[in-house]
């Protein structure tokens, strides 16, 4: 929603929960006033762009005319999500999952009017991260895709497109980095912020074990068991009980202040 004002665009921020909608918002301010604190951007921007973002529980206010659906990583909540909000917006509008993982064939093939079903997946933290993975599944028109790539650009991003296939490009390559460490740490006892501070020292962002607590243990859990499952659970990406054990024990990163690191 913060890239999507940003940009210029009238946008909606939709949540069941009124409780995440408040979170939201006052993310959102806060990202801002910090842009604004650095002289990034001045006040009458940061109020303009709060201006543009209505924040609703109501599934009625969320008219558009491209949709990009965020929630859980199940197939089965997106596809209710889309059913209810197509069923509300006109058969032109462009339903764009962020899937990380989920073909988007398989998800467009339960929603009426396929061929608006797009992927654009986006990287955490989106204000900050230039990549979109813009993927076509089987049904996906050229013209939606052309509009999806232009809108990405619109928002500052980078468009890349991708193959419908199980973790598109860069969760399917970044299953080892996370993997393989966990496999240190499993087998080999090796210290998680020892490996996370090798790695950081090398050249990466942030270390694996860092990572999986920004992302969020079970976001990042789910993922790796769907493209564990999508091709044919081969040993090399089995998921790791290390991670399992956090996932189960609900220390789930950043956002429940504990993961592999207490926050």
């Amino acid at each position: 929603a913060q890239v999507s004002g940003q940009s210029g665009y009238r946008t909606i921020q939709f949540d069941l929960s009124g409780e995440m909608i408040e979170k939201s918002r006052k993310g959102i301010y806060m990202s801002l006033s910090k842009l604004v604190e650095k002289g990034k951007m001045s006040e009458e921007e940061k109020q303009a762009i709060l201006d543009r973002i209505l924040f609703t529980t109501r599934a009625e206010d969320c008219i558009a005319d491209m949709i990009i659906e965020a929630i859980i990583e199940k197939k089965e909540a997106k596809v209710g999500l889309f059913t209810q909000l197509a069923a509300l917006n006109s058969s032109d509008t462009i339903l764009a999952t962020n899937t990380s993982s989920i073909p988007v064939s398989e998800i467009a093939a339960e929603i009426p009017h396929p061929e608006r079903v797009v992927g654009m997946h986006f990287f955490n933290p989106a204000p900050l991260m230039k990549l979109v993975e813009v993927i076509q599944g089987n049904a996906t028109s050229a013209e939606v895709m052309q509009q999806t790539i232009n809108i990405s650009k619109q928002m500052g991003k980078v468009p890349v497109v991708c193959k419908d296939a199980p973790g598109f490009i860069v969760n399917r390559v970044a299953r080892h980095y996370y993997l393989e460490a966990m496999q240190l740490v499993e087998k080999e006892q090796m210290d998680f912020a020892a490996i996370d501070a090798v790695m950081e020292a090398s050249g990466f962002k942030m270390g694996p074990f860092k990572l999986m607590d920004l992302i969020g243990m079970d976001i990042n859990f789910g993922v790796s068991n769907i493209v564990w499952e999508a091709l044919g659970k081969p040993k090399r990406l089995t998921p790791s009980l290390v991670q399992a054990a956090k996932v189960a024990a609900g220390e789930l990163g950043r956002k429940t202040g504990k993961g592999f690191y207490n926050y």
